[in-house]
């Protein structure tokens, strides 16, 4: 069988599956789950898994899952990836009344189009004719909130990255996985759109405890230290700062006051503050980090408090192979036409598919089919097809331009790529930063 056939073959299963494939994104829609929170959509994966006869394992960084297809011969590993969790967006007419998530991201999309590949290949058995594996993956807590909440797991010793993808490297998920490919839904690309390429922002994340004296607000203020002044200094200091940052870097720092006192009446004595540095490179964002952590200091150096900093692993910059990016911008093309395809830029935002791009050859090309804004109350699936099913057979088809005939385009690849770092010396430098703010 030609390669091409049996592209089409696999693209014709997924056709016949895209009624179960826009179900399974919607009920993931319905239910939405924070990170690490994501029990019930691990189960639905799970119930997808065991219906295509794939063993797995779950509980992976404690919701995620793994399942293997066996090719012909096993030395080249591709990955398809999903993301489990949702953002939170109280305003969203959808949002869970509880906890506030909703699927503004379009992870929901993800899972889904990730399992629809799965059919695709599986309900051909186009396995026989590759020579090579794959890898589905189920992916929690891409979404870098709820930060208290993680660090408490992260003490319970549950976890001790506070990413999903990171804490799949640490755990050894990706030790047998040779490349990867995941997808992600945009809201600035209206109707049949896809966009291959570019790079994202990297980050590291701050978790700021300013310390005063409490006091009698109204009758003896002059008793106590305000925290919160400190912490009002110290954003005044970020601010100052922002002059000094190079445009090329595009550094982001846009922090967050997450408790600002107790009592109106009692001088603020405990005042947090949640806060990214965002920037192109490493380099960059350290160096804007030392300018941000000397601005905090010296807000509580202001007033008389104390202040604590605790460094917190983001992510990696986003690296998209470009010989990966080519083969899912042929195959797209090949179902929505050239004429909609165009080359990413670089995005302000970040993912953990920065962190696996900087161990692995990988790509996360986004894909329309959604209007309004990400993360934000206007945002919503309009072209199901688009966002569910389309994206399930252009990575389907990028499988098998990898994998056919003894897995030579995927082997140029693994060549042709130079992964910055080993996994060795990625997990050194995040724990080393780590320890440091600790």
């Amino acid at each position: 069988m030609t390669k091409n056939e049996l592209k089409q073959q696999v693209c014709a299963a997924i056709d016949k599956r895209a009624t179960e494939i826009i179900e399974m994104g919607e009920t993931i829609f319905k239910q939405p789950e924070l990170g690490f929170k994501e029990h019930n959509t691990a189960s639905l994966v799970k119930e997808k898994f065991e219906s295509l006869g794939l063993e797995y394992k779950d509980q992976l960084a404690l919701t995620g899952l793994r399942a293997d297809m066996k090719g012909r011969s096993s030395d080249t590993r591709v990955a398809v990836m999903g993301e489990l969790d949702a953002v939170i967006c109280h305003d969203h007419p959808f949002a869970d009344k509880k906890t506030g998530a909703v699927h503004a991201c379009g992870h929901n999309a993800q899972i889904a189009s990730m399992i629809g590949t799965a059919m695709g290949l599986k309900d051909t058995n186009a396995m026989k004719e590759l020579d090579g594996d794959v890898a589905f993956l189920a992916v929690p807590a891409e979404e870098y909130v709820e930060i208290e909440y993680r660090m408490k797991l992260q003490e319970e010793k549950k976890i001790e990255f506070l990413g999903g993808k990171q804490e799949f490297i640490r755990l050894g998920v990706f030790d047998d996985v040779d490349m990867t490919m995941m997808i992600h839904s945009s809201s600035n690309l209206p109707g049949k759109k896809a966009r291959v390429g570019g790079k994202s922002n990297g980050f590291i994340g701050k978790a700021v405890k300013y310390i005063g004296t409490e006091a009698h607000a109204g009758g003896a203020p002059h008793q106590g230290v305000n925290a919160l002044n400190a912490a009002m200094l110290g954003m005044m200091g970020i601010h100052a700062l922002r002059e000094t940052f190079k445009d090329d870097d595009a550094i982001r720092v846009h922090p967050i006051i997450t408790k600002g006192g107790d009592l109106v009446n009692i001088v603020p004595a405990d005042v947090r503050i949640e806060t990214y540095i965002r920037g192109k490179t490493m380099e960059a964002i350290l160096d804007a980090n030392k300018k941000v952590n000397r601005a905090l200091e010296a807000g509580a150096m202001a007033v008389g408090a104390e202040v604590e900093i605790t460094e917190i692993p983001g992510y990696l910059p986003l690296k998209n192979d470009p010989q990966m990016s080519e083969f899912f911008k042929e195959n797209m093309g090949e179902i929505i036409g050239e004429e909609n395809l165009s080359y990413g830029k670089h995005m302000a935002g970040s993912t953990d598919m920065g962190d696996v791009t900087n161990i692995m050859p990988g790509i996360h090309p986004e894909i329309g089919g959604i209007t309004g804004r990400a993360h934000a109350r206007d945002y919503e699936i309009v072209d199901k097809e688009m966002a569910y099913v389309v994206p399930a057979k252009g990575m389907a088809m990028t499988v098998v331009d990898l994998l056919y005939d003894k897995a030579q385009l995927g082997k140029k690849v693994l060549e042709d790529a130079k992964p910055p770092m080993t996994v060795a010396e990625y997990l050194e430098m995040w724990q080393e930063l780590f320890s440091k703010g600790k």
